[in-house]
């Protein structure tokens, strides 16, 4: 059982950045205590020719600490304490990992895929509607459409997050929903800041962002039955102009103060 144990041990240990050398030194270290370099040599079947290095590296790496004098002993971090090292240099390079993804592979992709080449995506499980959200919210630079139909709102309420976020930005965003937003509580303090209208009904939905790209909703009842996502030129234009139709013809949206109504323009100045 100690050796499965040992064996997995080593395994998350390898993943964390150690060799199979030093994560066998600092099992025996963990185990041993305090532990001169021969007797980490002859516990953990690491060749004599190489402790000293095996040692040295698991120093630098934040794992172990010396005891020095003649002859150096050796003893083991805390577990958690090396984990919490370990955890903060793999953050940091993950960071500069994204920093090249974000910063150039990116750019690179959608110079090349989506400018030359428009795109028509059918996207299907909530999961994949949403990281399609969340990219597409996460670049708007200038103008966001957002047409909110009945089946919709669950969609919704899980993007809150990102839509509360692009009300501190300088992002013009225009909300338009189906029905009445005062009997909506959970969309009615997500839209408390930004241009709102209301319909009686809405047979569809989606997302507009900068004039580039559509998130189109179609569905029934409670959720949406077909997400379209494309870039392609044509077909966001024609989404624009028809959420623009639709924003002409839809109500402001009124709030209560002091049991007056009044609109939201009004209500501002």
């Amino acid at each position: 059982m100690s050796r499965v144990v040992d064996e997995g041990t080593r395994k998350v240990l390898r993943e964390l950045g150690l060799t199979a050398y030093e994560s066998a030194a600092y099992l025996s270290l963990v185990k041993g205590g305090v532990l001169k370099a021969s007797e980490v040599s002859e516990r953990a079947g690491v060749p004599f020719s190489k402790v000293y290095e095996v040692l040295n590296s698991l120093e630098q790496k934040g794992w172990m600490d010396i005891e020095r004098g003649r002859p150096a002993r050796y003893f083991a971090k805390p577990p958690i304490e090396a984990f919490e090292a370990a955890k903060r240099k793999l953050e940091e390079k993950m960071q500069k990992l994204e920093q090249t993804v974000t910063g150039e592979l990116q750019p690179l992709y959608e110079k090349r895929e989506l400018r030359e080449k428009p795109d028509i995506w059918i996207l299907r499980g909530k999961a994949s509607v949403l990281a399609k959200l969340t990219e597409m919210l996460s670049k708007a630079q200038s103008q966001v459409m957002i047409a909110i139909p009945s089946f919709a709102e669950g969609l919704t309420e899980e993007a809150m997050p990102l839509l509360k976020g692009l009300m501190w930005s300088s992002v013009k965003v225009q909300i338009m929903i189906a029905g009445k937003l005062s009997e909506k509580p959970r969309l009615e303090g997500l839209v408390s800041e930004v241009d709102v209208r209301e319909r009686d009904t809405m047979f569809g939905g989606g997302v507009i962002v900068d004039g580039g790209e559509v998130l189109l909703l179609l569905g029934e009842e409670d959720k949406p039955s077909l997400v379209v996502w494309s870039n392609h030129i044509g077909l966001v234009t024609f989404a624009k102009d028809y959420f623009q139709y639709l924003w002409k013809s839809s109500r402001e949206r009124h709030v209560h103060v002091n049991s007056h109504t009044v609109s939201r323009d009004q209500h501002a100045s």
